[in-house]
């Protein structure tokens, strides 16, 4: 009875919170059922079911909800990242990843054939790019865009059928997550650091965007990814070979379902850019690998820019936490019907969305708690003359064996 109480309690200050953005008692009352829905035990969170949950005769009203009534899902949107930020506090990760909705047909808006982590292989689906944001208190999604492929871009008269509107031009995922780092960001969201995985890790203009913006980040690249700088130009995978043995150390890069997730790291600092790093420098870039326990061939690699000063169990505890996102996805799909929409029109899929974005938040606003993550730290020697491998201080940095090149260092790496 008392658990009860706290959920009714909850779900009516945020029903509250969210009124204004439904102008009629009766589209609030149907925002009110559509959100008890999804949070309900209903097998599956489609029309129908949702509709018989809630005791309507037909699903009528939730497809106008979705579709047809007047009521701005980005207002809530803004809604929902700072209930939040309220619940979660400050000092967060702002997590950037996308996930797919695999559909049947060729109407929905953005489906198309294209990779999908969701089902692991090219499917016909639908690509969501996304943000949470996690601290220790609990991880929440804060903000959507849908893809839109340039087989549709380029078709108006298919997107005119699917509403999505004249002015929406294609974009790629990475300009998708760029726009949605600088709306959180310049809406307040308490954000310290910013991660991604390789996708837009990769990304040089994304990398750059989060410097310009004052955030730092941990974000995953791909082996084949190019390191240019005064100490050299490499592939970061065979600068992580050259890492001496004492450069790596066994740290928690946070605690999964089976405790402690602990690996083998490497990290080392980049000489400052002069072309856009104050002297002396306030941040440092640094390249770091992450090396299995059981598999010591399975190697994830990493570009960090963080604050001088920063330990590298910082830095492997900020590269763990993008897993919050997969998390973020099972848990709205699992329990909040994130992809059990029957929408095509493009305006539904974002109210959709929108609307299992605040259901999550609020089982994640209920079931928060605190946790802490437990660090190791092992000792560090000096690496052999030949490496460009060097220790400065408490941690590694990369200088060049040759004489200093005269080049200048490129502004795009």
């Amino acid at each position: 009875m008392a658990e009860g109480s706290v959920w009714a309690a909850e779900l009516d200050s945020v029903f509250a919170r969210v009124a204004e953005r439904f102008g009629r008692a009766d589209l609030r009352w149907r925002m009110r059922d559509y959100v008890r829905g999804l949070l309900g035990r209903a097998t599956r969170k489609n029309g129908w079911q949702l509709a018989e949950w809630a005791g309507h005769r037909t699903p009528d009203g939730f497809q106008r909800l979705l579709n047809s009534s007047v009521w701005d899902a980005d207002a809530l949107r803004d809604d929902v990242r700072e209930y939040v930020a309220e619940r979660l506090g400050p000092d967060g990760v702002l997590i950037i990843d996308d996930t797919g909705f695999v559909k049947k047909g060729t109407t929905s808006a953005g489906v198309g054939r294209q990779y999908t982590g969701t089902s692991g292989k090219i499917d016909n689906c639908q690509i969501g790019v996304f943000a949470a944001y996690a601290t220790d208190v609990g991880r929440a999604l804060v903000d959507r865009e849908l893809y839109l492929p340039k087989s549709w871009t380029s078709d108006r008269e298919r997107c005119r059928a699917a509403k999505i509107p004249d002015e929406r031009p294609f974009a790629t995922k990475g300009e998708l997550a760029r726009d949605i780092v600088r709306r959180c960001l310049a809406a307040g969201l308490p954000a310290a650091w910013v991660t991604a995985d390789e996708a837009y890790g990769q990304d040089w203009h994304f990398r750059r965007l989060l410097e310009q913006l004052g955030v730092d980040y941990v974000v995953a690249v791909p082996k084949s990814q190019q390191i240019k700088s005064l100490a050299g130009i490499w592939r970061i995978d065979q600068l992580i070979e050259d890492a001496p043995a004492d450069a790596w150390q066994r740290l928690s890069c946070g605690k999964g379902a089976k405790g402690q997730r602990v690996y083998d790291w490497a990290a080392a600092k980049l000489p400052a850019n002069f072309i856009f790093d104050p002297d002396p420098p306030t941040h440092h870039r640094w390249v770091m690998a992450r090396r299995s326990l059981s598999n010591p061939g399975e190697i994830a690699y990493y570009l960090a820019y963080a604050p001088a000063g920063i330990e590298i169990s910082d830095l492997a505890s900020i590269a763990g936490s993008r897993w919050a996102i997969e998390e973020c996805f099972q848990a709205a799909k699992n329990e909040c019907g994130l992809d059990e929409y029957e929408v095509r029109r493009y305006v539904g899929w974002y109210r959709h969305i929108t609307l299992a974005m605040l259901a999550h938040a609020v089982l994640t606003a209920l079931a928060a708690q605190a946790d802490n993550d437990a660090k190791g730290a092992a000792e560090t020697h000096q690496p052999s003359s030949h490496s460009p491998w060097r220790r400065s201080g408490g941690s590694w940095t990369l200088s060049c064996p040759a004489p200093e090149p005269s080049t200048t260092p490129s502004p795009t790496h």
